[in-house]
């Protein structure tokens, strides 16, 4: 596959060290503008910008399949996806955006049945990622990761194994885990592997589970939090992250407070919020914290648009007492040193953009529905063509590891076992290590 990439900043090389080994990728941006990340990469790169015709030619536009837009300009990005649709309108154009009114806009004008030289096909907005992947995970008491697949009925749940847990030095098959569940990996000391019957689990072991969600709560309540659940919600910074998480809260009755040291802002917060309760003040103030009863919150969100501040205010909650602090991270190269210092979940604006765009790379019969541990591991999904032979799950003999964790046949969802059998027209989840989802989409036959 053919990828131009415009933008030579932290994300364009993220996109890039994520798919070069395997694809043709070009980079188009001004030179003074390129990271050091990218002169590693076996890639093309062009000098200039990408809304100009020519240089998209020099690019290679004409042979492109994919064109992403991450430049640190949404209006440059808008003008170079309409460019390269003009010049290969069988292009797939993903184009990044900052401004939550151009990703409704944009919307629109693909919804609105204009020419295919106009509309972009894919746009990305990280804030509204992130958001959404913050509410999943707080909405799920203790949980460090959750994913809904087939249409919500199936989910993955990651955990973190606490000292005193039951699950402490007990080997996996001696577990009793619920029926319909699964443990498809382990992270430990920062390493993500996937486990066997005779792994023995670890204290601070992250473990992530598939199944079906009313057998995960099953599973949820005996190993990890029994009665906890999550009333209010407390959340460092009032910027679009924290507007749009403290909205999706409101929804489902949340108590929740907004800490926002920019007196504007709290007075445009206060009139966008119908249930929130809005603090003018700085979130790295102790004593305002103090003031606040900050410990008595279930869940503190630091999501100011500052790696350092998120840092100070998140470790100054876990002082406080915090059981569950959340913390954003701008450079995807922090978040394993926030979690190192105690913070419970990192989240990067690049991780949640970067899954988006993995889940709209691939071909009809194959698709990466999540990434996890800040893309260590993947869930894939693989579409069984109907003559696929009908194949024993402990028959298939995969040449790396990986879990099938749930099949859909089609109205049903199945967490299978050993003996379950595989039939053409499954679709396949699959739970495996990035570096090998290669090469369990090639075992499958499914380009």
């Amino acid at each position: 596959m053919k990828i131009i990439i415009f933008g030579a900043n932290e994300v364009g090389a993220i996109i890039a060290s994520q798919f070069y080994t395997n694809n043709d990728i070009t980079v188009i941006d001004n030179e003074k503008n390129r990271v050091d990340a990218l002169n590693k990469l076996d890639i093309g790169f062009v000098d200039g910008y990408a809304s100009d015709m020519e240089i998209l030619r020099q690019a290679g536009i004409k042979n492109t399949d994919v064109f992403v837009a991450c430049n640190e300009s949404d209006e440059l990005n808008i003008v170079a996806c309409m460019t390269a649709k003009k010049a290969n309108e069988n292009v797939c154009t993903m184009c990044f955006v900052r401004k939550e009114g151009y990703k409704s806009s944009l919307g629109i004008a693909k919804d609105a049945d204009y020419n295919n030289d106009f509309y972009i096909d894919i746009v990305i907005w990280p804030e509204e990622l992130l958001t959404q992947e913050i509410f999943r995970i707080i909405t799920v008491a203790k949980a460090l990761d959750v994913e809904n697949f087939a249409s919500g009925r199936a989910r993955l749940l990651e955990y973190k194994i606490e000292e005193n847990s039951v699950l402490v030095d007990k080997m996996v098959k001696n577990c009793e885990f619920p029926k319909d569940t699964l443990i498809v990996g382990i992270t430990r000391d920062s390493e993500l592997f996937i486990p066997n019957g005779d792994t023995v689990l670890k204290e601070d072991d992250k473990v992530i589970f598939m199944g079906l969600i009313h057998s995960l709560d099953i599973l949820a309540g005996k190993f990890f939090h029994k009665k906890d659940t999550v009333k209010n919600i407390s959340i460092i910074g009032g910027g679009n992250v924290g507007l749009k998480l403290a909205r999706s809260l409101e929804g489902l009755k949340f108590k929740t407070k907004i800490i926002e040291r920019n007196e504007e802002r709290c007075e445009f917060l206060s009139e966008q919020l119908q249930n929130t309760l809005v603090i003018n003040g700085d979130g790295t103030d102790l004593e305002l914290l103090n003031e606040e009863n900050i410990d008595s919150a279930d869940v503190v969100v630091s999501v100011t648009n500052n790696d350092e501040k998120n840092l100070l205010c998140s470790l100054l909650a876990k002082q406080l007492g915090v059981n569950r602090v959340i913390s954003r991270v701008s450079k995807i190269t922090n978040a394993d040193l926030f979690e190192k210092v105690g913070i419970d979940i990192a989240i990067s604006t690049q991780i949640a953009a970067l899954n988006e765009i993995k889940s709209n790379l691939c071909g009809t019969n194959v698709g990466i529905l999540a990434t996890v541990e800040q893309g260590k591991g993947e869930v894939i999904r693989i579409l069984l063509p109907e003559n696929y032979p009908p194949a024993k799950i402990m028959n298939l003999k995969l040449p790396v590891k990986g879990i099938v964790g749930v099949i859909q046949r089609r109205n049903r969802i199945i967490i299978p076992n050993g003996a379950t059998q595989i039939n053409g027209g499954d679709n396949l989840i699959i739970f495996t290590t990035t570096e090998n989802a290669p090469v369990i989409r090639e075992y499958f036959k499914v380009d």
